[in-house]
């Protein structure tokens, strides 16, 4: 096992990786911005070390002060967490140059699941169904609307190296096409510097369903079962849920071979999770595969009792998987929300500042990620979650029903947060049912204009 570990994270994934080490017994190492000054984790960790002013590209981003500091601090390995750094495989390369294991798969995998169309060449290949789509990226219009008009409108526009809901455009009919292709073009060069988009089939009333998957260097490949992540705004998750809850067992057991077979098929290693969307007829598509450790892992915590982030770290480390796929049992139903300084009544207008009064809910069943308290200053520069909010109930109902409970006792003031929107959701017969799609919050949650 390593004996020193840097964290190339901030927020509340830094001091969840910072927690796993201490009880590996594993030396940690954080680094921060200036705006992340006061971040509760610095104390925990036995060394800081400030990498740069706010901006994310001369602090997080950076991976030249980032190697920088693993150096200085001697470490033997870099967490990346979620986000920032957490794909790049150029910084995955770096590390591995200099010596430093990078907590991830290989450069290599990254780049093949970094590339949304070639990913979906390699599932094709193994014999896992794709959305229908283009066979690679978009070249011209004339292109667009010859596939466009093949696959039938509407058709979503995907940035090929996107991630986190952007560089996505759905287009209806031919007039929308090209302005959804000029925009998802431009706004995939502009986050990810790179402006290549491909086109697939916009498959309406779908769920967004992913599989949880842990490889090690000795062959070794397990599912932890599917997490629901169907509650999206933008693309971008809001709820998750495990298990989901309309899954047949013979669809969830197709699921869950499918993204095992694609990750032994690439040489995939560490954790990982497979993400396909789900008609209403059951049928399932491969999407995409992200190489991270996910914002939603606690839900897949709770109901199989197994540390991703430890699995993660004595994966690196060269160690075996601490489980087998006949030692995975789920129990109950857990759900998580996530808390973000975010005003739903005005357009989800991001809302920084001083949090005033924090008082998370406690109790049976209940957990709660956050790097936040009393007196913190939410900063404008990142992501605007403060918390994760996680249950787990016997049922799905009481799962619902202790998430109801948890919310109302969540206090945070100081700045406007979602959580008036997820006692909305909770209480609403669709979700009670578990009659919801990607499209369900658009539909009948929207608030504010965009």
């Amino acid at each position: 096992m390593f004996s020193r570990v840097l964290i190339a994270a901030r927020g509340e994934i830094a001091l969840r990786i910072l927690r796993a080490c201490k009880e590996l017994g594993i030396e940690t190492v954080v680094v921060y911005s200036k705006a992340d000054a006061n971040a509760i984790y610095l104390r925990f960790a036995d060394r800081a070390i400030k990498i740069g002013p706010a901006e994310s590209s001369e602090s997080y981003l950076n991976e030249a002060r980032i190697i920088a500091a693993a150096e200085v601090a001697d470490v033997d390995a870099i967490h990346p967490g979620y986000g920032f750094l957490s794909e790049a495989p150029t910084f995955a390369e770096v590390c591995r140059d200099c010596r430093i294991e990078f907590i991830g798969p290989s450069p290599e995998v990254m780049k093949i699941f970094g590339d949304k169309s070639k990913a979906r060449e390699v599932a094709r290949s193994l014999g896992i169904p794709v959305v229908p789509g283009s066979d690679g990226p978009i070249t011209d219009d004339q292109a667009a609307r010859e596939i466009a008009s093949k696959i039938g409108y509407p058709v979503i526009i995907k940035a090929a190296a996107g991630g986190g809901g952007r560089g996505m455009r759905i287009a209806r009919n031919e007039i929308s096409l090209a302005s959804n292709l000029m925009v998802a073009s431009g706004e995939a060069e502009k986050s990810f510097s790179d402006s290549r988009v491909y086109i697939e089939k916009y498959i309406s009333g779908c769920r967004h369903v992913e599989v949880q998957i842990l490889a090690d260097r000795h062959g070794n490949v397990v599912h932890l079962g599917e997490r629901d992540c169907s509650l999206q705004r933008r693309h971008q998750k809001l709820v998750e849920e495990t298990p989901c809850p309309v899954l047949t067992e013979k669809t969830r057991t197709e699921l869950c071979r499918a993204a095992v077979k694609l990750m032994k098929g690439t040489g995939y290693r560490g954790a990982g999770t497979v993400e396909f969307l789900v008609d209403p007829n059951g049928k399932f598509y491969f999407i995409e595969v992200n190489c991270r450790i996910q914002v939603e892992h606690p839900v897949t915590e709770m109901v199989t009792g197994v540390d991703i982030v430890k699995e993660q770290l004595r994966i690196a480390a060269g160690e075996p998987l601490s489980i087998n796929q006949n030692a995975v049992k789920t129990q109950g139903t857990a759900i998580e929300c996530r808390i973000n300084a975010e005003d739903p009544a005005n357009g989800y207008r991001p809302c920084p500042g001083k949090i005033t009064q924090f008082y998370p809910p406690g109790g049976g069943g209940i957990r709660v990620d956050t790097h936040v308290y009393a007196g913190y200053e939410v900063p404008p520069f990142y992501d605007s979650l403060l918390a994760k909010l996680i249950v787990h109930g016997r049922t799905r109902r009481e799962a619902i029903s202790i998430m109801i409970r948890a919310l109302d006792e969540f206090v945070i003031e100081g700045v406007k947060t979602t959580i008036p929107l997820y006692k909305e959701i909770f209480l609403s017969r669709a979700y009670l049912q578990g009659a919801v799609d990607t499209s369900f919050i658009e539909k009948e949650f929207f608030h504010g204009s965009t």
